[in-house]
């Protein structure tokens, strides 16, 4: 007899299959539940999202494998111009010296070789001013020289006074006539003085123009003149070993410097705009003092007692130059 397969029954095939489509069912339900879970969710997603309530971060995130773009700068906002009515600002420049022939409205330089201690007024230079007078009187002004020995003598500017540091300085004036005149700094012309004036006295104008003419335009130039005379000093009224002022007379060159000798060397006294070095608490007064010229030259005195207001004479005198 021959031999056929046993096939199973129509109601077991039927649960078979509806097994098989269960669980195919639930399959695809749990695949679809794992892919929307938020924590499972694609990063192209979570990038293209906006940033959370108080995040400061406005870059997105890098995908895996990607390296992360840096976030665009912003654009520098163009500076205002400043508006005609408001110039922008610059800085503030020095006053000018008075300026030499030939250069106008420049700084002088010193030429080679000259003084290294002057001020606003350098040896070897030619400055343009003005030339006006006044009464000088017996000649004597706030140098507190005394009365000149004669009256060729002017106030300096207020700016080329320089506290007193143009007191002494013999200078060359001259006009634009061709007159010329030599006269000794004793005072200071205050301000409005503009720099490069010279305030003369009426004798010393007069050798320039007639008084009459008030005002006139010259050029001036320091002078190291020759002389006889020797370097006087002269303590001021009041002084003693506990405080002093000390002056310098007849010194052929501007003085820079005067200093008094202490147990541990030389100390600079400062200057005064009445032309007294002071030594406020009485140091080095009546020892021995060092004097200093615009050019460098030292001149050392000893021997000068404290007598006030007595003109004191030494056997020095600085070099002509």
């Amino acid at each position: 007899m021959a031999s056929h397969s046993r096939r199973r029954p129509l109601r077991e095939r039927r649960t078979a299959l509806v097994l098989a489509v269960a669980v195919a069912a639930v399959g695809v339900l749990l695949s679809l539940v794992m892919a929307l879970r938020p924590d499972d969710e694609p990063n192209a997603v979570r990038a293209a999202a906006g940033p959370a309530a108080g995040s400061q971060s406005s870059a997105p995130a890098a995908t895996p494998g990607q390296k992360a773009k840096p976030s665009p700068k912003p654009k520098p906002k163009p500076k205002p111009k400043p508006s005609k009515a408001s110039p922008t600002p610059t800085a503030a420049t020095p006053s000018a010296r008075p300026s030499p022939t030939g250069a106008p409205g420049s700084a002088p330089r010193p030429a080679s070789g000259t003084a290294s201690l002057a001020g606003r007024i350098q040896p070897q230079v030619t400055y343009k001013g003005v030339a006006t007078h006044y009464d000088a009187a017996d000649g004597n002004g706030a140098c507190l020289y005394g009365p000149s020995p004669d009256l060729m003598v002017a106030a300096m500017n207020h700016t080329d006074y320089e506290t007193s540091k143009a007191c002494g300085a013999h200078i060359l004036v001259r006009a634009a006539n061709g007159a010329s005149v030599t006269v000794r700094i004793t005072n200071e012309c205050p301000l409005p003085c503009a720099p490069g004036q010279l305030d003369l006295s009426k004798e010393a104008f007069a050798k320039l123009a007639g008084l009459s003419a008030g005002r006139i335009p010259i050029t001036w130039s320091l002078l190291s003149p020759s002389t006889s005379d020797t370097v006087s000093i002269r303590y001021k009224t009041g002084s003693s070993r506990h405080w002093c002022g000390i002056q310098a007379l007849g010194h052929r060159n501007p003085l820079a410097r005067l200093e008094v000798k202490t147990g541990s060397g030389w100390s600079r006294l400062t200057r005064t705009e009445y032309n007294y070095f002071l030594s406020p608490d009485g140091t080095g007064c009546g020892g021995a003092l060092r004097l200093t010229d615009i050019y460098g030259e030292q001149l050392t005195v000893d021997g000068i007692t404290i007598r006030p207001d007595a003109v004191q004479p030494t056997r020095v005198q600085f070099a002509r130059h």
